[in-house]
Protein backbone atom coordinates (compact mmCIF):
# COMPACT_ATOMS: atom_id res chain seq x y z
CA UNK A 1 0.00 0.00 0.00
CA UNK A 2 1.43 3.03 -1.13
CA UNK A 3 0.92 6.58 0.79
CA UNK A 4 -1.41 8.17 -1.49
CA UNK A 5 -3.77 4.57 -0.91
CA UNK A 6 -3.00 5.22 3.23
CA UNK A 7 -3.98 9.10 3.17
CA UNK A 8 -7.22 7.94 0.72
CA UNK A 9 -8.04 5.54 3.76
CA UNK A 10 -7.56 7.85 6.25
CA UNK A 11 -9.78 10.64 3.91
CA UNK A 12 -12.59 8.41 3.40
CA UNK A 13 -12.46 7.61 7.74
CA UNK A 14 -13.04 10.95 7.99
CA UNK A 15 -15.89 11.36 5.95
CA UNK A 16 -17.14 8.78 7.05
CA UNK A 17 -17.17 9.29 10.86
CA UNK A 18 -18.26 12.90 10.06
CA UNK A 19 -21.43 11.72 8.72
CA UNK A 20 -22.11 9.39 11.15
CA UNK A 21 -21.70 11.87 14.53
CA UNK A 22 -22.21 15.04 12.47
CA UNK A 23 -25.79 14.91 12.67
CA UNK A 24 -26.05 14.43 16.39
CA UNK A 25 -23.20 16.73 17.29
CA UNK A 26 -24.74 19.37 15.12
CA UNK A 27 -28.20 18.48 17.00
CA UNK A 28 -26.77 18.25 20.35
CA UNK A 29 -24.75 21.42 20.51
CA UNK A 30 -28.06 23.16 19.28
CA UNK A 31 -30.22 21.88 21.81
CA UNK A 32 -27.60 22.82 24.15
CA UNK A 33 -27.43 26.63 23.27
CA UNK A 34 -31.36 26.80 23.35
CA UNK A 35 -31.06 25.86 26.64
CA UNK A 36 -28.24 27.53 27.92
CA UNK A 37 -30.01 30.94 26.49
CA UNK A 38 -33.26 29.99 28.14
CA UNK A 39 -31.76 29.58 30.94
CA UNK A 40 -29.76 33.03 31.08
CA UNK A 41 -33.23 34.47 30.13
CA UNK A 42 -35.09 33.39 33.04
CA UNK A 43 -32.22 32.27 35.53
CA UNK A 44 -33.50 28.99 35.87
CA UNK A 45 -30.59 27.31 37.05
CA UNK A 46 -31.76 23.80 37.39
CA UNK A 47 -28.99 20.97 35.95
CA UNK A 48 -31.80 18.50 35.22
CA UNK A 49 -33.45 20.93 33.04
CA UNK A 50 -29.67 20.61 30.44
CA UNK A 51 -29.30 17.28 30.45
CA UNK A 52 -32.85 15.22 30.13
CA UNK A 53 -34.07 17.45 27.39
CA UNK A 54 -30.63 16.87 25.73
CA UNK A 55 -30.91 12.91 25.93
CA UNK A 56 -34.86 12.87 24.82
CA UNK A 57 -33.53 14.99 21.93
CA UNK A 58 -30.65 13.29 21.30
CA UNK A 59 -32.24 10.22 21.54
CA UNK A 60 -35.34 11.22 19.07
CA UNK A 61 -32.19 12.39 16.40
CA UNK A 62 -30.38 9.07 16.75
CA UNK A 63 -34.05 7.12 15.48
CA UNK A 64 -33.88 9.90 12.69
CA UNK A 65 -30.77 9.66 11.31
CA UNK A 66 -29.97 5.76 12.34
CA UNK A 67 -30.94 5.10 8.17
CA UNK A 68 -28.45 7.58 7.12
CA UNK A 69 -25.82 6.50 9.05
CA UNK A 70 -26.00 3.12 8.42
CA UNK A 71 -25.85 3.47 4.95
CA UNK A 72 -22.35 5.75 5.57
CA UNK A 73 -20.81 3.12 7.45
CA UNK A 74 -21.91 0.31 4.94
CA UNK A 75 -20.67 2.18 1.88
CA UNK A 76 -17.59 2.65 3.92
CA UNK A 77 -17.13 -0.74 5.08
CA UNK A 78 -17.69 -1.95 1.68
CA UNK A 79 -14.78 0.80 0.30
CA UNK A 80 -12.84 -1.06 2.89
CA UNK A 81 -13.45 -4.40 1.74
CA UNK A 82 -13.09 -3.29 -1.79
CA UNK A 83 -9.54 -1.94 -1.02
CA UNK A 84 -8.79 -5.43 0.83
CA UNK A 85 -10.18 -8.29 -1.97
CA UNK A 86 -7.77 -5.82 -4.40
CA UNK A 87 -4.67 -6.66 -2.49
CA UNK A 88 -4.16 -3.33 -1.15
Amino acid sequence: MTGIEVIDVARESLMAYAKVAGPLLIVTLVVGVVISFLQAVTQIQEQTLTFVPKIIITGLALIFFLPFMGDAMTSYMASVAARITQGG
